[in-house]
């Protein structure tokens, strides 16, 4: 047992024996390496994910926004406050990863964290969480004994031992990251290989395509793989002779999931907590392979220790002379006082709630929507994959009874409060405090949302008909006005999958459920000149609202909706309706056509066999366009459209072909101007706290300096390409 775990049997025989294994003096090499990597880490987090480098965006003083803190009377600072905020957030995270001032550093770092947490609910998800946990569990250790400022400046702290808890807290946190976020995708819907299944298409899973089709790569390697490896990476990263393979899979794991996902630093602060699961002192082992000249700026090699009040010391065994010198030599035995029990305890308490969170669903049930309680402390990663099809924000003025609609994420900057009924009722509070600036009286708000979750049917998600300013909520009560996801349809996806096969390129389908006693009210564009709906089960009555008739669907029968108008599909039977849309974008597959031919004449051009001189208007074909063209010129609009599509595929093409090195170099200057901006709005900030605000004309130079890109745009080519060419919403 000692072989396998490090302990024995004995030594959890009694609470005497347990405190004095929690606190037994252990090597702080191995946690003083990963302090140093997560303060790191966390620096750079701030300036990204954190937002610093676009925080006046996010905190503009003045502007009417709605926010999702967790509690209501939380309340961002002014913007320079904001900005000050992060300064300090950031000064903890280089505090923590130099071990200088260190208990202060990780004070200042979880303070200014959990609070710029907290005021934000549409930024939470399952790492910003452990980023905090790991800070507040870093604040109790004594991560500075190695390898630290702190260490330099007090030699009682340099190389002194840490007790073992600070191991078991850090390592047993990661095994439930592990571990839980593995049991939760024990879901249906991800071991069915619904939850990611368009991650199958990615260029990483390429090298599986030679061997296994996309749809066994989606069932096989994304959804088997990804839970095999959560249910066991943890127990293989503990054991020695597992280790090496798991610290293999692990990190190709994590590596793929930096290209997969924007998730920021998580992938390489989860790759920095797997040497913790090795033996502490692996760093001195390590680096004393290090040539002998580096080792003055190397941590430490020598395995000199020197005792520490933190640990408790058993007594030295009796045996051999040579033993008894040892035992001569080692620190004098001690016995657990106070603080050593209250970190015994705090140990087995802050597990305990480790592995009760995630399931604590049962206390705070109006955050229960769809998935479960407040989404960022469940480890449910990935398992829900949200597709939004309609979006429906109706008013009625209280006094004169007056409706009219709002653009859905007016007020906000999120789009996040959509899925989540806590937030869907701040921004209905909110809405409602800032409508009678607009004259609306008394505002009542009414939402109608439609998704589909993991595949599933477009469905609402909200009772469209309850006014949710003056709607109860309560974090211990389920939320009565969310309406229940029609589990027993899941088996209709089978169906999508081969209505959806037996389609061609350019035809879109979407497919619909609804509730008895309630209607789709519906636009279709006229770009959408070939829609259709059909009834897959239940019953309807579709009304077009401008020629005031109405048709009775029997499951299986379809009409043709007209384009440019609205329309009305009622659920008249006893239980859900199932229908689709059938529709193509007429005008988006007349321009297709239009392309291919153009193509086609070009290269008829370009390889001599067109024998015609080319109009005017179809002269760009061969030159290009010139950088000084106009919308307003001779050339045919449809010309200039290819033309210009064309040009960004090219460079579609060409980022996606570059070299490893072309693609460092893009990366490194995205990132050198995202921090650089983030660093220099920071600067403006304290100075203006300081010493007040300049005048407006210098305030705008130094900002638009600070905004200063790049010469080449950074715009994203291939969100362009997508937008040009893309389908829209039916």
């Amino acid at each position: 047992m000692k072989r396998l775990f490090g302990f024995e049997k004995e030594d959890i025989s009694s609470w005497h024996r347990l405190v004095c294994l929690l606190n037994r003096p252990t090597d702080p090499a191995s946690l003083g390496i990963f302090r140093f990597l997560f303060g790191m880490l966390m620096a750079l987090d701030i300036t990204q994910e954190r937002g610093l480098s676009h925080l006046d965006y996010k905190y503009l003083d003045g502007a009417p926004v709605c926010r999702f803190p967790l509690f209501n009377f939380l309340k961002p600072l002014p913007m320079d406050w904001m900005f000050f905020v992060y300064f300090v957030m950031f000064l903890g995270a280089v505090g923590i990863m130099l071990g200088c001032f260190y208990r202060l550093a990780c004070l200042m770092f979880i303070s200014s964290y959990w609070y710029v947490f907290f005021l934000d609910k549409t930024t939470w998800n399952n790492h910003s969480y452990l980023y905090g946990l790991i800070g507040f569990q870093l604040t109790l250790m004594d991560a500075n004994r190695y390898w630290s400022l702190d260490g330099l400046r007090n030699p009682r702290k340099r190389n002194a031992h840490v007790p073992l808890w600070n191991y078991t807290v850090l390592r047993t946190q990661i095994f439930i990251v592990y571990f839980i976020a593995g049991v939760k995708k024990l879901d249906a819907d991800w071991v069915e290989g619904y939850s990611m299944k368009y991650l199958a298409h990615h260029w990483l899973f390429d090298p599986f395509k030679l061997i296994l089709p996309v749809e066994l790569i989606n069932l096989m390697v994304v959804h088997g793989g990804g839970l095999i490896l959560d249910l066991t990476a943890g127990y293989l990263l503990f054991f020695d002779a597992t280790r090496p393979v798991a610290f293999f899979f692990v990190s190709y794991f994590h590596c793929m999931n930096s290209q997969l996902f924007s998730i920021g630093m998580f992938s390489y602060t989860m790759l920095a907590t797997s040497p913790l699961f090795c033996y502490p002192d692996w760093p001195r082992r390590f680096f004393g392979r290090f040539p002998e000249f580096l080792q003055p700026i190397l941590p430490f090699v020598s395995p000199a220790l020197i005792p520490s009040s933190s640990c408790v010391y058993p007594k030295p065994p009796s045996g051999s002379g040579e033993q008894q010198e040892e035992a001569h030599a080692a620190p004098k035995p001690t016995t657990p006082r106070l603080k050593h029990k209250f970190r015994a305890i705090f140990t087995i308490l802050y597990i305990m709630e480790q592995f009760f969170l995630p399931y604590s669903h049962f206390l705070t049930q109006g955050y229960n929507n769809w998935t479960n309680g407040l989404y960022g402390y469940s480890w449910d990663m990935m398992v829900h994959a949200r597709s939004h099809q309609h979006v429906k924000i109706t008013y009625r003025d209280g006094v004169t009874g007056e409706t009219g609609y709002l653009n859905p994420g007016v007020f906000t900057q999120s789009r996040r409060w959509k899925d989540h009924g806590d937030m869907l009722k701040q921004y209905a509070t909110c809405l409602s405090e800032n409508l009678p600036r607009f004259n609306i009286s008394d505002p009542e708000i009414y939402f109608d949302i439609w998704v589909s979750i993991n595949d599933r049917f477009q469905q609402r998600i909200f009772d469209p008909r309850v006014d949710l300013v003056k709607a109860d909520w309560s974090p211990f009560r389920p939320n009565s006005w969310l309406m229940p996801l029609l589990v027993d349809l899941s088996p209709w996806r089978t169906k999508f999958e081969e209505i959806e096969g037996s389609l061609d390129n350019q035809t879109e389908v979407v497919f619909i459920a609804d509730f008895p006693g309630l209607y789709l009210e519906n636009f279709v564009s006229e770009d959408l000149g070939n829609t259709s709906v059909q009834v897959l089960e239940g019953l309807v009555n579709v009304e077009i609202v401008d020629e005031k008739k109405n048709y009775s669907l029997q499951p299986g029968e379809k009409m043709q909706i007209p384009a440019g108008a609205y329309h009305k599909v009622y659920t008249v039977s006893e239980g859900p309706s199932c229908y689709m849309y059938i529709y193509v974008n007429t005008t988006e597959a007349e321009l297709q056509r239009n392309f291919t031919k153009l193509s086609e004449l070009q290269e008829k051009v370009r390889n001599g066999t067109e024998t015609e001189p080319l109009p005017p208007e179809l002269q760009p074909l061969i030159t290009g366009l010139d950088d000084q063209d106009s919308d307003h010129s001779v050339i045919d609009p449809v010309v200039r459209l290819f033309l210009k599509r064309q040009k960004r595929m090219q460079e579609v093409k060409k980022r996606r072909e570059a070299s490893m090195v072309e693609r460092f170099q893009r990366f490194a200057s995205k990132k050198y101007y995202s921090i650089r901006r983030g660093f220099l709005m920071t600067a403006i900030a304290l100075r203006n706290l300081a010493v007040g605000l300049p005048p407006l004309e210098q305030l705008t130079r130094e900002v638009a300096y600070a905004n200063m890109k790049e010469p080449e745009t950074e715009t994203n080519q291939d969100e362009r390409l997508k937008d040009e060419v893309g389908h829209g919403e039916l």
